[in-house]
């Protein structure tokens, strides 16, 4: 009698979508070996099959042994440890494609069969088909390579986790560089918010990097955010700060008379006066907004029968000659020297404050300092974006999203590392609602998102996108980061924006925004809490395949959810050395040396290099790590096309 050698055992428990298998006693766990291939037998996320007459449901092992009998049996059956659980997860027929999920379930009795490397190709298979791109192999088959539906990859959102040195960087380059590949899709578009820096380097060649101190010598360009782009409730937290009541109100009105000052300087198309509000991304001058702020709190006025208290009323100090000694400077934001106050019985020269009932002086001299600060240039100073006194631009936001969006390179880097921390989840924020309501008024026209879909990809998300402090659990500050990212991730998959957040601490992410990730690209994972908010953002529930996370190999990932047709753990492709990102750990100590004919970049058993601590203080005022003298460009590699 002829035994099929792919037999595992019979299905004894049916729960759903949860199997029960007790092995044949000529069941051998371990390896085997099939058409001189060598499988493994009982393995933990390994795949197995249920022929049901022209149908074959695929399910994967997520327990194994004693764990995996059914309660009530185990006492009663001498052989209880020679189980299997498993859960469904798709259907096919011989030779055909696969589906997820199932239309119809095993009964009692019915044969389980091991899956062979034919099986996983119909199931994986497909390399060359345009709609799936390669981002490693198979754990368990290494010549089947992993395959992700793209159309699901980007639009339904997903998330690369991982702890610290588990390759997650690494793995978001890999999965990009493919992505960007100009020969299969050459009108590709992906964003990445990199906050520290770290894949200018890796994707150079194809990429336009933007940051607040560029480096012209790398072709990068000067990063602007300009701040009349943003909505008054992101302005506010970078600029004046929390302002309630009357004042808020006050503010409200001067900047709505500002854009309506520079609307009748230069009409623009779709925007009429009746039809402007604060939040119409109109220009206008914030430094003439400083400066009326300021001089309506605290300038002084020499009374005049009859005139109320203006600029022609102002109690200026003066010089000698006459002349004032500071008259002030708007765009400089210096503020006018005014004469103090003084009332003094009998003097007939009094000098009196004006009449403003503003009580914001704290909050504006606070914005006076951001104005005069260089490290804010790039938001208040922002190139040809910075409008005049009047409100009038060199280039507008048609130029800015070009940039941005519009690039003849497929990947656009926004690298925030020189930006000041207090402000990042404000900017990051303003970032995203500024690309998404871009794309999402331009929804009908193919510069928006249906035609050309945008992959963002949020480096070290955990960073702006925490809502809570972890360690007492009070809430933080409100993150504009989190909410412009709850928006993308709930209403993005309409209009053609999609997200992938990369983060070390998924734990520490709004479960709203992780929930909504389609796919996640699991890593290692050494805490618990971190693991248990990846396993409940996960489709597929299988407890058993994420108890392998702790133990995953560097570069290995678990991946489910929609663009995979089956959870999978996957060996992701390392990328060539020169695409790497520059988040690898320093080596304590390094192989070879330079007598052994290596060029070796340091370690604790070298020979110490001269010391230059004079760079390292010229590096720590520029605000800028790259040294000269380390600078190499690398040549092309082939390998990366």
């Amino acid at each position: 009698m002829h035994v099929d050698p792919t037999f595992l055992g019979t299905v004894e428990d049916v729960s759903g979508a949860t199997i029960r298998v007790h092995l044949a006693e000529g069941t051998v766990s371990g390896l085997s070996f099939i058409e001189g291939q060598s499988y493994r037998v009982g393995q933990v996320g390994g795949f197995v099959r249920i022929p049901l007459g022209f149908v074959n449901l695929y399910g994967i092992i997520s327990q194994v042994g004693a764990s995996a009998v059914p309660e009530r049996l185990a006492v009663e059956l001498a052989y209880g440890n020679r189980w299997l659980t498993l859960q469904l997860v798709g259907e096919g027929q011989p030779g055909a494609g696969f589906d997820r999920g199932v239309s119809q379930y095993p009964t009692v009795g019915d044969s389980v069969h091991l899956v062979t490397d034919a099986d996983l190709r119909t199931i994986y298979g497909r390399p060359r088909d345009p709609q799936f791109v390669q981002v490693g192999h198979l754990a368990s088959a290494e010549a089947i390579p992993a395959l992700v539906d793209i159309d699901k990859l980007v639009t339904r959102h997903s998330a690369v986790v991982g702890t610290t040195g588990s390759g997650k960087s690494t793995t978001v380059v890999g999965i990009l560089t493919a992505l960007s590949n100009s020969n299969l899709y050459p009108s590709a578009r992906i964003l990445i918010i990199d906050i520290h820096g770290e894949y200018g380097r890796a994707l150079s060649d194809r990429a336009a990097i933007f940051r607040v101190n560029p480096d012209p010598e790398r072709g990068e360009r000067p990063l602007y955010i300009p701040y009349w782009a943003m909505t008054l409730d992101e302005l506010l937290p970078v600029t004046l700060g929390p302002i309630d009541g009357s004042d808020r109100g006050a503010v409200i009105d001067r900047i709505s008379d500002l854009k309506r000052l520079a609307l009748e300087q230069t009409a623009r198309p779709g925007v009429s006066a009746d039809s402007l509000t604060v939040d119409t991304p109109i220009p206008f001058s914030i430094h003439q907004l400083w400066f009326d702020l300021h001089c309506e709190m605290r300038a002084t006025h020499i009374p005049q029968p009859g005139v109320p208290p203006s600029r022609a009323t102002w109690a200026l100090q003066l010089k000698p000659d006459g002349t004032p000694v500071e008259p002030g400077d708007v765009m400089r934001a210096v503020p006018p020297r005014f004469r103090p106050v003084k009332d003094v019985a009998g003097d007939p020269e009094k000098i009196r404050w004006g009449t403003s009932t503003l009580n914001i002086g704290r909050q504006v001299d606070g914005l006076g300092s951001k104005l005069r600060d260089p490290r804010f240039d790039f938001i208040f100073r922002p190139g040809p974006y910075l409008p005049d006194p009047e409100g009038q631009v060199v280039e507008d936001l048609d130029n800015l999203l070009a940039s941005w969006l519009g690039e003849v390179q497929p990947v656009t880097i926004l690298d925030l590392s020189g930006i000041p921390p207090s402000i990042q989840s404000e900017l990051v924020g303003a970032l995203l609602r500024i690309v998404y309501d871009a794309l999402f008024w331009a929804r009908n026209i193919p510069e928006g998102g249906r035609e050309r879909p945008l992959l963002i990809v949020l480096e070290e998300a955990h960073a702006y996108l925490a809502l809570a402090d972890q360690s007492t659990g009070a809430a933080a500050h409100s993150s504009g980061a989190s909410a412009a990212v709850r928006r993308i991730a709930k209403e993005g998959r309409k209009y053609g924006i999609g997200m992938m957040l990369v983060s070390q601490r998924p734990s520490e992410i709004h479960p709203t925004i992780l929930s909504q990730c389609g796919t996640i690209f699991a890593m290692r994972l050494t805490n618990a809490t971190d693991r248990s908010h990846v396993r409940t953002a996960a489709s597929d529930s299988l407890e058993g395949l994420f108890l392998m996370l702790p133990v995953l190999r560097t570069g290995e990932a678990i991946i489910v959810g929609e663009a995979v047709n089956l959870p999978v753990r996957t060996l992701i492709d390392r990328p060539s050395p020169r695409r790497r990102p520059e988040s690898a750990d320093p080596a304590v100590v390094v192989a070879g040396s330079e007598e052994d004919g290596f060029d070796t970049p340091g370690g604790w058993n070298q020979k110490r290099d001269p010391s230059d601590y004079a760079e390292a203080v010229e590096l720590w005022r520029r605000q800028d790590a790259r040294s000269r003298r380390v600078h190499v460009e690398d040549s092309q590699d082939p390998d990366d096309q």
